[in-house]
């Protein structure tokens, strides 16, 4: 997409501003957040079109924050996107829009077939102005070519005019229509009262055009009979190629996070009451709808399957590109894609509260976010292009001293190879490339920040429980006792735990969820009778076996008449303790106690591992008991540890590697974990963390894998090497091509293809981020 190609009517027609204003269209690209005042505020996502600079996203964005209603707006040029909170009892979607294309760019709502209907045509547009170009140069260059080859007095004055006025002829389209977009974005960023990376260029064209022009017809004036107008279009032709390359090679660094976006169908099978399907819009479902989903088709809403069983590919959730097995009963979610056979699903949640719109929330975030190094460059574009306006004017004057005849051409090269489009683009490009790629592996960059301070980390701090550790328990051991007195004479081990079994499916306690998981399903299907379930001890229910009524608890040990054994072990414990059922003073006799154990997560290890070999110093914080926390270490690899701790704790074991001057990344997931994420100079999050630890963090790991984390800290790596590598070829192009404009040693064509150049080379610098031998062994 070219800047200014977006200058017809700025106003929507009335069915158009209906339609994007409709609240039920409006969910495809808008989320609803609360104002914290009782009301709501919209956050929409706007594909804009023509942006090509740091300039352009600046203009953009105070053009929205102009509207009344409108509280945020953050633009990205790297990924073509904006995002903007807006006050719908203020303000409009079509008033966004319409605000934007007066200015002179494109802006449409980000749906799916409007960014693949926008792209197909900014594509089209490009190519035919590429196609004008590159076609009026080659019929230039031929008239041109006579002046250059011929010997004195070989071409007639008469003819060598005539060869002038061709080449005029040509020019013209050239002018007009393929480099009319850097015109129309130049006077655009004027009116918006801001020097644009277009003006410079429009300088230099308009200039070379005017000059020749006049060389042409009146080539016995001050400026003489010499024309540019092979270096005009060949500049315009090469500039055109090059940004049209580079565009693609853009969309292509910003591919894997659209792909995120863009996994809910736009219509939908909708059974009624009958079973007979209608093809509705997928903004039109309700929670408690029937939905048939065909293979190949995406869930549009989280669900529970009613009928058949498929296989279901949640790479978009947890980064596993192996399918997995559901069957009817089971829950799905929405943007996963059903890849085995059609089922029927029951609709359990819409928009916001699926866990798809939660994602695409964190991706709208990487999208548009401009990490601090570059708001610092954006922030230097401004002066550079006045700067470059400044420098061509004095060559021009010093030229006018030194030669004349060339002073013009000396100001119209600098004009054109100063622009910083190489230093604008050198980061976002590589940044949204990374990005892109983590996302598509379930590592989700919510600051992008993060990646320069992740290369500085030198100490990694662990939360255990849920983190390293897998959010329930096993059962570790079943430790059988003898009672004290005799309780229904030789009742088998093997029915006790039967019993064991009927109490827990009865408790909603994780322990008891965790042993009905781990016992088989009980051989007598006898109900207990007189439930009692008593909050922090257990459960109790009357129990007849055979000929044996018996009276059982399930719980703690204290409950159970176990308290001094449970305190001799270290291990999370459940016992059963029975009496018997006729006498109702009996003492309750612990016949049985089970032993659990957090669950390593399968990669943990080999997480720590690797992070390990790379040089970094791991820590491990827990608020459990120093055996657990001594056990869960010793099979990670992890020397310094730290028990029983509070979540002041943990905020101040941090806060004292800081001191010692240490860069610390934290890993955790629970809510007490929020303060000390937000402490931390690097926070990640797991997949499963709480919603305010997930606020807190900088980088979210949808997949809960441990060894998702190396290659979080190599890619920093990789992406920061890569932005330094941009910014560096920036520099010494400029630092090269400048003085030698200001020599006279570089033409204006020349000028042109070394600016195109320069910018292609760092975006296709920045696209190696997307290979994937570049991911290593971290690549699946």
């Amino acid at each position: 997409m070219v800047p200014g190609q977006f200058s017809g009517d700025p106003v929507l027609s009335a069915t158009q501003a209906a339609a994007v204003d409709d609240r039920r269209q409006q969910s495809a690209f808008t989320q609803w957040i609360d104002d914290g005042q009782g009301g709501e505020l919209g956050q929409s996502r706007l594909l804009i079109g023509g942006m090509y600079c740091a300039a352009c996203a600046g203009q953009i964005e105070a053009a929205l924050l102009r509207i009344e209603g409108v509280s945020r707006a953050d633009v990205s040029g790297a990924a073509q996107r904006a995002v903007v909170v807006w006050d719908p009892r203020r303000t409009r979607v079509s008033s966004l829009i319409e605000a934007v294309r007066a200015i002179g760019y494109g802006a449409f709502p980000d749906t799916g077939a409007q960014a693949v209907a926008q792209a197909s045509q900014a594509s089209r547009q490009s190519i035919w102005r590429l196609f004008v170009a590159s076609f009026c140069m080659m019929q230039v260059m031929m008239y041109a070519t006579p002046s250059y080859v011929a010997g004195a007095g070989d071409i007639t004055p008469d003819m060598l005019r005539l060869l002038n006025w061709a080449s005029w002829v040509l020019s013209i389209p050239v002018m007009i229509f393929a480099a009319g977009p850097f015109f129309r974005g130049a006077w655009a960023g004027l009116r918006a009262r801001r020097i644009s990376m277009d003006l410079p260029i429009a300088l230099g064209v308009a200039v070379t055009f005017v000059a020749s022009s006049v060389a042409t017809f009146h080539p016995d004036g001050a400026i003489g009979s010499e024309v540019y107008f092979d270096s005009l279009t060949m500049f315009v032709s090469f500039l055109f190629a090059a940004r049209t390359l580079e565009a693609r090679a853009r969309q292509r660094a910003a591919r894997s996070l659209d792909a995120v976006m863009r996994r809910l169908p736009d219509a939908v099978e909708r059974l009624d009451a009958q079973g007979r399907g209608e093809l509705v819009p997928a903004s039109m479902l309700t929670v408690g709808d029937r939905v048939r989903v065909h293979a190949g088709q995406a869930f549009a809403a989280d669900g529970r399957l009613l009928e058949g069983r498929t296989q279901v590919d949640e790479a978009m959730l947890t980064g596993e590109s192996r399918p997995v097995d559901r069957a009817t009963g089971e829950e799905v979610s929405a943007g996963c894609l059903n890849l085995g056979a059609p089922v029927v699903m029951e609709v359990l949640q819409l928009g916001a509260q699926t866990r798809y719109q939660r994602i695409v929330a964190l991706v709208e975030r990487a999208l548009t976010e401009r990490p601090a190094f570059i708001l610092a460059t954006d922030r230097l574009a401004g002066p550079f292009l006045i700067g470059v306006l400044v420098l061509a004017a004095l060559a021009w004057g010093a030229w006018m001293v030194i030669d004349p005849s060339r002073a013009l051409w000396v100001a119209v090269a600098v004009l054109v190879v100063t622009c910083p489009c190489a230093l604008s683009l050198g980061a976002p490009v590589a940044l949204l490339a990374t990005a892109g790629e983590l996302a598509r592996r379930g590592v989700v960059v919510q600051r992008l920040d993060a990646l320069e301070v992740l290369t500085r980390v030198g100490d990694v701090v662990f939360d255990k429980t849920g983190t390293v550790t897998e959010d329930r328990l096993a059962l570790a051991a079943t430790v059988e006792m003898q009672p004290t007195a005799p309780v229904c004479a030789g009742l088998p081990a093997g029915l006790l735990r039967d019993v064991a079994r009927q109490l827990a499916e009865r408790s909603s306690h994780p322990l008891s969820r965790a042993l009905v998981q781990a016992l088989p399903p009980a051989d007598w299907s006898a109900e207990p009778a007189d439930l009692l379930e008593q909050a922090g001890q257990g459960v109790q229910a009357s129990v007849r076996i055979a000929a044996c009524s018996l009276e059982a608890r399930l719980g703690s040990g204290a409950w159970c008449a176990a308290a001094d054994m449970a305190a001799t072990v270290a291990r999370p414990q459940v016992w059963l303790a029975v009496r018997d059922g006729a006498d109702a003073a009996a003492a309750w006799q612990p016949v049985l106690r089970f032993e659990f154990d957090e669950v390593l997560r399968s990669d943990a290890a080999r997480g720590t591992a690797r992070l390990a070999a790379a040089g970094l110093k791991l820590h491990l914080l827990s608020g459990d008991q120093p055996g657990s926390v001594a056990a869960m270490a010793a099979r990670l690899g992890i020397d310094d540890l730290r028990a029983q701790c509070t979540p002041q704790d943990k905020l101040s074991a941090v806060e004292a590697l800081q001191r010692q001057g240490r860069v610390v990344a934290m890993v955790g997931d629970g809510i007490n974990d929020a303060p000390v994420l937000a402490r931390a100079d690097v926070s990640i999050a797991m997949g499963t963390a709480a919603a305010l630890a997930q606020a807190r963090a900088d980088v979210i790991v949808l997949s809960d894998r441990i060894e998702d984390l190396p290659l979080l800290f190599d890619t920093a790596r990789r992406t920061l090497a890569i932005v330094r590598q941009n910014l560096r070829w920036a520099l010494a192009y400029n630092a090269v091509s400048v003085p030698l404009a200001l020599a006279g040693w570089l033409p204006p064509w020349l000028a042109g293809i070394g600016m195109a150049a320069s910018s292609l080379v760092v975006v296709v610098n920045a696209l190696r981020l997307t290979r994937r031998r570049a991911w290593g062994s971290g690549g699946r």
